[in-house]
């Protein structure tokens, strides 16, 4: 039996677009492992320190990590839209691999 993989989390990321976002549930989805989002959180603590894009993934309501002004700043210097109450607008910056693929 296969275990949840971190290095999955990572390589999902490294195929977000700049300028768009997805959820952490989307990326389990995508890794084989729905209901499984919170391990993706916990997977991207080490994303950060690996150079990867982990601003661009937020919660499924457009929610940025709490605790982390910086994400909202690195989000809209790549032209991701933002609501007025700091939140990710999905409509307009999802990216939407679960329908692609």
């Amino acid at each position: 039996m296969e275990t949840f993989s971190a290095e999955a989390v990572y390589e999902v990321m490294t195929h977000i677009p700049k300028g768009k976002v997805v959820t952490y549930g989307e990326i389990a989805t995508l890794i084989g492992w729905p209901n499984m989002s919170r391990h993706v959180g916990s997977a991207m603590k080490g994303a950060y320190l690996k150079g990867l894009p982990c601003h661009r993934v937020v919660f499924a309501d457009g929610r940025l990590v709490p605790g982390w002004a910086e994400q909202a700043e690195l989000l809209k210097a790549e032209g991701v839209i933002m609501k007025t109450d700091r939140r990710v607008d999905m409509e307009k910056s999802a990216w939407r691999p679960l329908e692609t693929y």
